[in-house]
């Protein structure tokens, strides 16, 4: 389902790869643009293009870091990463197991699924802690859209018009990483980053959507 015209972005991580086959199939019928990784260190490297609103992650992962260290290392850069932990672990253990590492977190038992969609309806509820902001943009969030650089403007319609770091990186002929730095000035100035309650990024699309229209228009 898309939000304000934005498509949510899953993180997929499950060492078992027909687990993971399933997982990134329930959520893609539900919308979600899923990026499927088959270890911690491959969705440490997916992460920044992925740009995702929700981890779904084994907890035992065969390896570390494991699913509840990768858990806290994403949620480190990305504070509003909505996180759902898959486990043969019953619900209980593995909430007690992670309460004083992952605050928010949602649990599946792997083991006691009936329907695969019930992972989504876990995915849904931990999104739903982190609600993102529908409302209206303020005056002084338009004036503060209106002083941003020509660079930061086109780079905040792109991130409006859903590209990842990486594509936008592309399209401008720059580095990811000055792309994530640029990303990260453009949130401070627009003042949608420091609030957990917001997914920066969508805010910031919201933003510039409801200023300027359809971010697509003039796009190749």
């Amino acid at each position: 389902m898309a939000v304000d015209g934005w498509r949510r972005r899953a993180l997929v991580v499950e060492d078992h790869a027909l687990m993971r086959s399933l997982v990134a199939e329930a959520l893609e019928r539900r919308g979600f643009d899923v990026t499927p990784a088959a270890s911690s260190a491959d969705a440490l490297r997916l992460a920044d293009q992925a740009d995702p609103d929700l981890l779904v992650t084994d907890i035992d992962l065969g390896e570390r870091p494991n699913g509840l260290e990768l858990a806290t290392i994403l949620r480190e850069r990305a504070p509003y990463l909505a996180i759902v932990f898959l486990s043969n672990l019953s619900r209980e253990a593995a909430s007690a197991r992670a309460r004083e590492t992952v605050a928010g977190a949602s649990f599946v038992n792997k083991g006691a699924i009936a329907d695969i969609d019930e992972l989504v309806v876990a995915a849904e509820a931990a999104l739903a802690e982190r609600p993102v902001s529908r409302e209206a943009p303020s005056g002084d969030g338009r004036a503060a859209l209106l002083r941003l650089s020509e660079a930061q403007l086109e780079t905040t319609r792109l991130l409006a018009a859903g590209f990842s770091n990486a594509e936008i990186a592309r399209r401008r002929g720059v580095t990811v990483r000055a792309v994530e730095k640029s990303v990260e000035r453009i949130f401070n100035a627009l003042g949608v980053s420091g609030d957990d309650r917001l997914t920066p990024r969508v805010a910031a699309a919201t933003l510039y959507t409801a200023t300027f229209g359809d971010p697509q228009t003039g796009l190749g």
